[in-house]
């Protein structure tokens, strides 16, 4: 088994501000064709940032596709050819009015791989400066200072749906465990 399609033809059905949708002809590893749906996107980062009490800053904030209030760690996308980690330095500021050290990388997360390219970088960090946050004109939030075992623990009984927020309070969560943070 060869595990790969072979794109054949790509035809560009809606670009907009922050996705491109694409509808591809593809040849499969058995020579049959298929198409595939595509939404492109830069893609995005976020930051568990912790206090010096163990504290994971959360932002709540109306997310319009789900039409829900949704927790979710620090996050914002990346513009064309924006270095993801000042990216998210910026985005933690901006959200949270904070500045961090001992930044860690916790990966990249795929959300959709089914249908979208996007990739999340996750960080964490320890929060070493307050100071005013900075938001979009189209961006209303509130921060959350939530104990970080409280926060698995929302994680675990499903109280916070996001992916991004989920993964990054469960592995920042084993790194403090480990002493690594």
């Amino acid at each position: 088994m060869k595990l790969y399609e072979k794109t054949l033809a790509s035809e560009t059905k809606f670009e907009g501000r922050i996705i491109k949708v694409i509808l591809d002809d593809v040849e499969l590893e058995n020579g049959k064709t298929a198409k595939r749906e595509v939404i492109c996107h830069n893609g995005g980062v976020c930051v568990a940032a912790l206090t010096e009490n163990d504290e994971v800053l959360l932002v709540r904030q109306f997310r319009y596709p789900y039409k829900e209030i949704l927790l979710e760690l620090p996050a914002g996308k990346l513009e064309k050819g924006e270095d993801p980690f000042e990216a998210m330095k910026r985005e933690q500021m901006e959200e949270t009015g904070t500045t961090g050290e001992n930044y860690v990388s916790l990966g990249n997360l795929y959300p959709s791989p089914g249908y979208c390219g996007e990739i999340i970088r996750i960080w964490a960090c320890r929060v070493s400066a307050k100071g005013e946050m900075h938001l979009d004109d189209d961006e209303f939030l509130e921060v959350e200072r939530i104990p970080l075992q409280k926060a698995v623990e929302m994680v675990l009984n499903n109280e916070i749906p996001d992916s991004k927020t989920q993964v990054g309070i469960l592995k920042t969560a084993a790194l403090v465990k480990n002493g690594k943070l």
